[in-house]
């Protein structure tokens, strides 16, 4: 059974950081790109960040110089640290495992940047 957990969301100000956490079981965690989404009220999922299995990062242009995008393939788990938030990236955000055929998906953390 497939499961994807992230963790590390929350209130935090303008201006403040988070670090969210997905810890992935039952896949080969090595061999998947790994991505983080995030859907604000009334709006689309979006791509924020993604790392494929090799290493390789891209970013959304919205978060470029103030999100990064990590994965420790000894824990089975991918990271974004997110720096200097605004209001804008209030969101649930999502991990998902990324393979051709078989993708899986968190259940999602809220992450409020409000004063």
């Amino acid at each position: 059974q497939v499961q994807l957990v992230e963790s590390g969301g929350g209130l935090v100000q303008p201006g403040g950081s988070l670090r969210l956490s997905c810890a992935a079981s039952g896949i080969i965690f090595s061999i998947y790109a790994m991505g983080w989404y995030r859907q604000a009220p009334g709006k689309q999922r979006e791509l924020v960040a993604i790392i494929t299995s090799g290493g390789s990062t891209n970013y959304a242009d919205s978060v470029k110089g103030r999100f990064t995008i990590s994965r420790d393939n000894a824990k089975n788990t991918v990271y974004l640290q997110m720096n200097s938030l605004k209001p804008e990236d209030t969101a649930v955000y999502y991990c998902k495992a990324l393979r051709v055929g078989a993708d899986y998906w968190g259940q999602g953390t809220q992450v409020t940047v409000s004063s």
